[in-house]
Formats: C-alpha cells, structure tokens, sequence
C-alpha cells in the first residue's frame, strides 16, 4: 500500500496495481476479492485515519483494555490514532476491524469516547454511594 498526504492533514492509501483486488490467504492462495465479494467490496484508494496493529498475543504485554490511554502514531507529518490489537487462533480479525472503525466514527462523529463516557459514570457512582455511606455514619451517632 502506498500512502500519500493530501489537502493538509488528509492521508489517502492506495493499493499496488500490480496486484489490483488480489489477495494472498495462506493456504488458500491468490484470490480475486471484487469476483468473491462484489464491487462494494474493493476501493482505489481509502483515506487512512486509524493504524491497527495485529500482534500475536504475549502475556509478557501490557495491553490497553479500558480505552482511556489513546496512542498515537504519525506518518507523514500527520498524526493518527494507533490501536495494538493481541490476536489468537480463532479470533474474527474482521468484527474486530470492524469494531475498532465504527467506535472511531463514534468518537469523531458522535463527539465522544464511550471509555471516557464510561469512566466519568463509574466515578459519579461512586461519589454517590460515599456520600451515602457518610449520611448513614451520621444519621446513625
């Protein structure tokens, strides 16, 4: 894939032509992916707004699992959200592609991060069971 910088801060991925809509699965061998999926499912080109890095699963790894801790990743000369994704046998790498896509639209598009969202619900829970645990303590001397 080659990755060019357009319109500022626009990074735009493109394919090899040679290899145009062919796909190496191991143990399967070349495949041409517009004749198996349709047209839908091919693009000349695809603005690029997440790295998603497959790495094998390492209980020596310190994995991100909350979400609170983006990182971020740059590439020419633009900055982009990088997301470290542990995989094992059997996992379906496209749900999580999927996943990890439609929760970035979530985030641009929506207006905000559902692990934050989540975190700041956590937090006031808990102010209102120490304020109620303290108006017990007191009513009760």
């Amino acid at each position: 894939m080659t990755i060019t910088r357009r319109h500022g801060d626009v990074l735009i991925g493109s394919g090899n032509q040679l290899l145009r809509h062919h796909m190496e699965i191991r143990g399967l061998g070349i495949i041409d992916v517009q004749a198996v999926f349709g047209i839908r499912a091919i693009r000349l080109q695809k603005r690029v707004e997440v790295e998603v890095n497959l790495a094998e699963w390492s209980s020596e790894e310190d994995y991100e699992r909350v979400g609170l801790d983006e990182r971020k990743t740059t590439h020419l000369g633009v900055e982009i959200p990088y997301v470290q994704v542990p995989i094992t046998p059997g996992k379906n790498i496209t749900v999580i592609a999927e996943v990890i896509a439609l929760n970035y639209l979530v985030k641009v598009y929506g207006g905000y991060s559902p692990a934050e969202r989540l975190n700041r619900h956590l937090i006031e829970l808990m102010k209102r069971k120490s304020a109620a645990r303290a108006w017990v303590r007191e009513d009760t001397e």
